[in-house]
Protein backbone atom coordinates (compact mmCIF):
# COMPACT_ATOMS: atom_id res chain seq x y z
CA UNK A 1 0.00 0.00 0.00
CA UNK A 2 2.02 2.80 -1.17
CA UNK A 3 1.35 6.84 -0.98
CA UNK A 4 1.03 9.07 -4.03
CA UNK A 5 3.34 11.55 -3.34
CA UNK A 6 1.92 13.67 -5.83
CA UNK A 7 -1.50 13.65 -4.88
CA UNK A 8 -0.62 13.98 -1.16
CA UNK A 9 1.38 17.38 -1.93
CA UNK A 10 -1.39 18.98 -3.58
CA UNK A 11 -3.89 18.04 -1.11
CA UNK A 12 -1.41 19.94 1.27
CA UNK A 13 -1.00 22.77 -1.11
CA UNK A 14 -4.96 23.25 -1.04
CA UNK A 15 -5.25 22.85 2.69
CA UNK A 16 -1.83 25.86 2.90
CA UNK A 17 -4.13 27.72 0.40
CA UNK A 18 -7.69 27.00 3.12
CA UNK A 19 -5.67 27.97 6.21
CA UNK A 20 -5.15 31.86 5.47
CA UNK A 21 -8.64 32.50 4.18
CA UNK A 22 -10.13 30.57 7.69
CA UNK A 23 -8.68 33.22 9.56
CA UNK A 24 -9.38 36.28 6.77
CA UNK A 25 -12.99 35.36 6.46
CA UNK A 26 -14.19 35.50 9.53
CA UNK A 27 -12.26 38.69 10.15
CA UNK A 28 -13.75 40.63 7.41
CA UNK A 29 -17.13 39.57 8.10
CA UNK A 30 -16.42 40.34 12.05
CA UNK A 31 -15.64 44.10 10.38
CA UNK A 32 -18.24 44.67 8.15
CA UNK A 33 -20.98 44.07 11.35
CA UNK A 34 -18.83 46.47 13.46
CA UNK A 35 -18.77 49.27 10.93
CA UNK A 36 -22.93 49.16 9.47
CA UNK A 37 -22.87 53.14 9.48
CA UNK A 38 -20.05 52.47 6.99
CA UNK A 39 -21.09 52.60 2.88
CA UNK A 40 -18.76 49.86 2.20
CA UNK A 41 -20.79 47.38 4.37
CA UNK A 42 -22.12 45.05 2.20
CA UNK A 43 -19.09 44.92 -0.19
CA UNK A 44 -16.70 43.54 2.53
CA UNK A 45 -19.71 41.44 4.02
CA UNK A 46 -19.81 39.79 0.74
CA UNK A 47 -15.86 39.12 0.37
CA UNK A 48 -15.85 37.97 3.89
CA UNK A 49 -18.49 35.26 2.75
CA UNK A 50 -16.77 34.58 -0.22
CA UNK A 51 -13.15 34.01 1.29
CA UNK A 52 -15.58 31.84 3.82
CA UNK A 53 -17.07 29.79 1.49
CA UNK A 54 -13.86 29.21 -0.34
CA UNK A 55 -11.88 28.25 2.48
CA UNK A 56 -14.46 25.76 2.67
CA UNK A 57 -14.04 24.37 -0.89
CA UNK A 58 -10.12 24.86 -0.76
CA UNK A 59 -10.15 22.41 2.56
CA UNK A 60 -12.55 20.12 1.03
CA UNK A 61 -10.68 19.60 -2.06
CA UNK A 62 -7.71 19.54 -0.10
CA UNK A 63 -8.74 16.57 2.40
CA UNK A 64 -10.73 14.85 -0.77
CA UNK A 65 -7.02 14.44 -2.77
CA UNK A 66 -5.08 13.21 0.64
CA UNK A 67 -7.67 10.26 1.18
CA UNK A 68 -7.47 9.62 -2.76
CA UNK A 69 -3.67 9.62 -2.04
CA UNK A 70 -3.85 7.43 1.39
CA UNK A 71 -6.33 5.14 0.08
CA UNK A 72 -6.40 4.78 -3.83
CA UNK A 73 -5.70 1.18 -4.54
Amino acid sequence: MATNKELLSKGVKYLAGALPLLFIGPSFIHNAFMNQQNVWHYLVLGFGIAFCITAVILAFKGLQFMMKALFND
